[in-house]
This record gives C-alpha cells, structure tokens and sequence, in this order.
C-alpha cells in the first residue's frame, strides 16, 4: 500500500512578495478551489469568490478545477495571491443590469414630471410606434430576467463590484438615453416608403395574417404595417436568442465535466449554429438593428454600433477558444456574421 506524499503551499501577496499563508500537508488530490477555502480559514476577509491564485505573479489565474498533483510544481509550491475585490454573483449582477433599464425607460415612457416641459407630464405620444417601442424594450428585458432565473448557467460565480457599477451605468444610462428621445412630446415617426419590399420577402406571409388588403391601400397604414414587419422581425431575433441561450444552457448537464461544441438541433432557430459560433449575439444584434430602423433614432443606431463592436470581441474569444479546443470544429463557422465576420 502506498503512501500519499502531502504537499506544503507557500502563498505569497502578488505584489509585495510577502508571505501570507503557509499551508502544511495539502493533500495532493487538493483543486484550487480547495486551496482557497484554506487560505480563507486564515483569512476570513478574503472568500474563495475574491482570490486569484497564479504559479507566477504574472500569469493568469488557475481555474478553481485544477489539481494540484497536475501542476507544474513540486511537492513545495509557492503560489502567488491577487485580491479581486469585493464580489456580487452573476444572478444579482444580471438582475442589477435588467431592472434597471426598465425602471428607467419606464420614467420616459409616462412622461413624469420634470423630464419634459411641465405640460407633457404624465401624456402620452399619440403615435402607435412609440407604444411599439416601449413594448419591444420592455419584453427584451423582461426575457432577460426569465433567463438570468431560470436559464443561464454561470461558469463563473461572481463578478467584481467595480465592473458591476460599470455595466449598470452603460445599460441604465444608454437605456435613458434611448427613451429620452423615443418618447419625446417632439418625436416624430419617419416614413419608410420602400423599405416595405426590402421585406416583403422575409414576412410576406405574415402581413398576409395580420394586414387585411384595406389596411395595405392606405398610406397611414402602409407606415404601420412596415413598422410592424420590424417588429415582427425583432421578435423572431429575440425568440432565436432565446433558443440559443436554451441550447447552451442542455449543452452541459448539471454537475458535468465533460466539454462539447454547441451544434443545430431540430430547432430552426439554432441552425444558425451551422454558419457561427455565437448565434445569440447574432440573433441580439438583428433585434437591435431591427429595433433602430423602427424608431429611425440615432442613440438607438449609435448603442447597437456600441452593442456590435462588445459583442465581435467576445464571439471572436469564443470562436477563437472553441477552434483551439476542439479539433474537429466546423471549418464552416464564422464569429458572429455568416460568412463575414
């Protein structure tokens, strides 16, 4: 019978060299995760969500997963610590970021005093655009909620406060900003003209349903049935994202650690997969491109310019880490845009 041979881990501040912590007879066997509930004990200050362990206090950080006896070390590790600062769990953190906007646009929406002038409080716009606007931000957010409850699984338990703030001013300012102008007393709904046969195409089918042929000779009504045809396409972009989040959240069963790429299933809306890696950040840009021609407002065109360029960077990670993992990758698949991008 063999005998196990314990570990010693010295642990050192990432930035002083300081020791703070030295751990005796770590069992092999022992993760990361392990090792932080340790050093916890004799720092209760610094819980395991807020610690950032290296091998080298310039590379990055090891994954709560590894074991110990797998790394490149002896059986006398020194480890190096980083505080990441205060932490909030990724539920809270998406609760914060999707009330908020709600909330806010809300203000806009009816009008409360001393936003506008004293004699538009509590109006409301006469215009059926407006009213479609304020239904399509609020059933984006409110599926975001639905997801962030019931969906999402988190790879990561916590986000730092600091970049918890950060995202709530982005997303509660932008979402004030939007609404400002959306819901001004001023606002006036352009006219699309042709962009009706542009997609006619796509949604010929659904007009058919819901536009009787008087409703199509009018001119008052063609602006409407072309702001609705956006509509429609908004929500199909919105109910493929939300296919796409169901699709990676079955990828992996609770308490696997068995990783695979995500692929189509008999779904339409995840077909997209065939084409590229992250079809739920396509499927949430065709809603906000959607959600811009329909309002024709320009922090609305500038904030899904905002939301592509975020959501590039991290499909390309994606598709990036996806390719280097599994060597049996579609070739086919882009990042973010079939085909292009």
């Amino acid at each position: 019978m063999s005998r196990t041979t314990f570990f010693e881990v010295k642990i050192l501040d990432a930035k002083t060299k300081e020791q703070l912590c030295f751990l005796d007879k770590v069992d092999p066997r022992s993760t990361i995760g392990d090792i932080k509930s340790l050093f916890h004990r004799a720092y209760p200050r610094w819980y395991p969500a807020r610690q950032a362990l290296m091998l080298d206090a310039k590379e990055k950080s090891l994954r709560d997963e590894e074991v110990l006896q797998n790394l490149p070390v002896g059986t006398t590790s020194t480890m190096y610590f980083k505080d990441l600062g205060p932490q909030l769990g990724w539920t809270v953190v998406f609760l914060a970021e999707c009330i908020g906007p709600l909330l806010t646009y809300l203000l806009f929406y009816f009008r409360v005093p001393y936003i506008y002038s004293h004699k538009y409080a509590f109006t409301s716009s006469p215009y059926p655009v407006v009213r479609i606007a304020f239904a399509c931000h609020t059933f984006h957010y409110m599926k975001r909620l639905i997801e962030t409850i019931f969906v999402h699984r988190f790879s990561h338990g916590t986000m730092p406060l600091r970049t918890i703030v950060r995202n709530c001013v982005y997303y509660w300012g932008f979402s004030a900003w939007l609404a400002y102008y959306i819901n001004h007393p001023l606002y006036t709904p352009p006219s699309y003209g042709e962009l009706q046969v542009n997609y006619a195409l796509v949604i010929f089918v659904v007009r058919l349903v819901v536009f009787t042929q008087d409703q199509l000779r009018s001119s008052t009504h063609e602006c409407l049935t072309i702001r609705c045809e956006f509509l429609i396409l908004m929500q199909m972009c919105e109910l493929g994202n939300f296919s796409i989040h169901l699709t990676l959240n079955n990828l992996r069963g609770e308490g696997s650690r068995s990783r695979r790429f995500p692929e189509p299933t008999t779904n339409p809306f995840t077909w997209l997969f065939i084409f590229v890696s992250c079809p739920n950040y396509t499927y949430e840009l065709g809603a906000w491109v959607g959600f811009s021609i329909m309002t024709q407002c320009l922090p609305v065109a500038f904030y899904t310019l905002l939301g592509f360029i975020q959501m590039t960077i991290w499909a390309k990670g994606k598709h990036r880490a996806y390719s280097r993992e599994f060597k049996d990758y579609p070739t086919l698949r882009m990042a973010i845009i079939p085909l292009i991008l």
